[in-house]
């Protein structure tokens, strides 16, 4: 079918279905940002492949909503006879639809949208009508089948606390809240919860289901048998039963009378739906396995810095490569993003990419998650700036990368140079930031901004993310982001810092470290204070640093960073990489 043709079936079944509209999220029924292939429904209706989106269906028009990341590309993608592209900030869904939909039955399927998000599209003159059937699954003829990869046993010598133990722990905050169930409707929490990984996701090791989290410990999980062994039952435990998704109904009315916590954000509006009419009373609350997920134990965040030197190790082979061949001219943006593959794969404990690589030469490192495609492919020519963002799923930790390069064997323009150092002085100015318990994300961002700011400049994306523990490599409740939600900073967490700047039709850039959360030891500190502890472990391009426009204290943090990448990478190489390794991080 042409995109043309499945956006008129998609109007033919909403007609039968007796709704003038329809909702296309991004996500699948587990809310996440990655969905396997059978959830690519975004992506098959519209052209759009970005991780974050919506698309709103209407009788004589329709539209992709997505955020700054994907300004470029979805114009790209998508047809734009078919469809209009609409930046989600600047004019909200719920904003369009209020001037496009008044009056119109909108239909949406409870299964891929948080109640909570369906609340934020509703405005006066708007009515919501949750569908038993997802009209676009019934069009979507070749849709590929839900993946069955095994769930297996996610050893303890990484997870660092046995699943009975975060089974009781969770359980308790549950019974302190006077609740005796909570739904587990992300898989990330199952996957940390019971200490199993998976395959059914690309480059994140998921296990996709659903559970029961009961007051007393025990855990119904609902996922295919088949994709659970003797192996991993034996690791699970008499105390957590699986049951077949068909089931769910059943055990949700069992609920019946009992007080159950759903995650409004994190939980489909099925749930809410069925739960409601089951005579179960919801109690609205977190997630239970979120913040203790996110709060890294000792193991994880030993872990952490292991294969962060790992990963160090591969990324100077990578850099030492690049620097050498680069200059010729042979290099293209999907073969340079292959032979980093192949410097990681050789690590041990390396199970894949923790996502899809960013290899964008020139024009394209100015599309913020840009992926070099056969039909995209471009040669990485001789003096032109480079962006690579990437990053590795270990057995003991999951790292996310970007280093902004100059090809050479020129000199790069001044103008790049400036740049350049603005975004390394906003990256500076967050991984040395210390700061009271209490203060989250948003009240940090503007650090990374300051030095952009002051030239009128900026960029149009959070400033970091957190990072899970060979888990996703996005992982919630915290960010860097004027746009997150406010959960202050707690000691053990990831995020990443990385602030960049996109001269659109020429280049990109974006300077990205991981940082660890930890106490701050400050002798006047009246009450508690955080710093971070920064993982990754290599050097920026000097080639593209002016250091007049450094301060001294950014300079010397600069060097003393350099000396330590050396001094903990250089073990780990070759001799000609340490070579150039040695050049790369002498002081400036």
């Amino acid at each position: 079918m042409t995109p043309s043709e499945r956006l008129a079936a998609l109007r033919a079944r909403l007609a039968e279905a007796g709704v003038q509209g329809f909702i296309v999220p991004r996500a699948d029924e587990h809310l996440g940002e990655y969905v396997p292939p059978s959830g690519e429904r975004l992506a098959w209706l519209t052209g759009f492949t970005g991780s974050a989106g919506m698309a709103i269906v209407l009788p004589d028009r329709a539209a992709v909503f997505t955020d700054g990341r994907y300004t470029l590309q979805v114009r790209a993608q998508t047809d734009g006879s078919l469809w209009e592209c609409r930046h989600v900030t600047e004019e909200p869904p719920a904003e369009w639809l209020k001037a496009h939909a008044q009056d119109l039955a909108i239909g949406y399927d409870p299964w891929l949208h948080a109640a909570s998000a369906i609340e934020r599209l509703t405005v006066p003159g708007l009515h919501f009508v949750p569908l038993t059937a997802n009209p676009l699954d019934a069009v979507w003829a070749d849709r590929p089948a839900a993946p069955m990869a095994e769930a297996v046993p996610h050893p303890i010598e990484f997870a660092g606390k046995p699943s009975a133990e975060k089974r009781a722990e969770a359980a308790a905050t549950l019974r302190d809240a006077q609740e005796e169930a909570a739904v587990l409707a992300d898989a990330h929490s199952l996957a940390w919860l019971l200490n199993i990984r998976g395959g059914d996701l690309a480059h994140t090791p998921l296990a996709l289901g659903f559970a029961l989290l009961h007051a007393d410990a025990r855990v119904d999980l609902f996922m295919d048998p088949r994709k659970v062994p003797a192996e991993t039952r034996v690791h699970l435990g008499n105390d957590v039963v699986v049951r077949p998704r068909s089931e769910l109904p059943q055990a949700l009315d069992a609920l019946r009378g009992r007080r159950v916590r759903i995650d409004a954000e994190a939980t489909p509006a099925w749930f809410t739906h069925w739960l409601r009419e089951a005579g179960a009373e919801i109690s609205a609350g977190e997630d239970p396995c979120r913040m203790p997920r996110a709060c890294k134990n000792a193991v994880e965040r030993d872990g952490a810095r292991a294969a962060h030197r790992r990963d160090a190790a591969a990324m100077a082979r990578f850099l030492a490569w690049f620097a050498a061949e680069a200059p010729k001219g042979g290099l293209t943006e999907m073969s340079a993003a292959a032979q980093l593959l192949a410097f990681r794969q050789d690590g041990e404990r390396f199970r894949g990419e923790s996502f899809p690589a960013i290899s964008g030469a020139g024009e394209h490192g100015a599309i913020v998650h840009y992926r070099a495609m056969p039909e995209t492919d471009r040669r990485i020519a001789p003096d032109e700036v480079y962006l690579i963002d990437s990053g590795g799923q270990y057995l003991d930790g999951t790292t996310d990368i970007t280093r902004t390069l100059w090809t050479g064997p020129g000199a790069a323009p001044a103008a790049v140079k400036e740049r350049v150092t603005r975004v390394l002085k906003g990256h500076i100015a967050l991984a040395t930031a210390r700061f009271p318990t209490g203060v989250a994300g948003p009240h940090l961002d503007a650090l990374a901004r300051r030095a952009l700011w002051d030239e009128g400049l900026d960029y149009d994306h959070g400033t970091g993310h957190g990072v899970g523990s060979f888990l996703s490599v996005h992982e919630g409740p915290v960010a860097f982001s004027r746009t997150a939600r406010v959960v202050p900073l707690r000691e053990g967490m990831i995020l990443s810092d990385e602030p960049g700047f996109y001269a659109t039709g020429e280049y990109g850039i974006r300077l990205e470290n991981l940082l660890l959360v930890v106490p701050a030891e400050l002798p006047a500190a009246t009450k508690p204070f955080l710093q971070f502890e920064t993982l990754t472990l290599a050097p920026f391009e000097c080639a593209l640093i002016e250091p007049a426009l450094l301060t001294t204290a950014e300079r010397e943090w600069l060097n003393a960073y350099h000396a330590r990448v050396l001094a903990e990478v250089a073990p780990l190489v070759d001799e000609v990489t340490l070579d150039w390794l040695r050049g790369a991080c002498a002081a400036v």
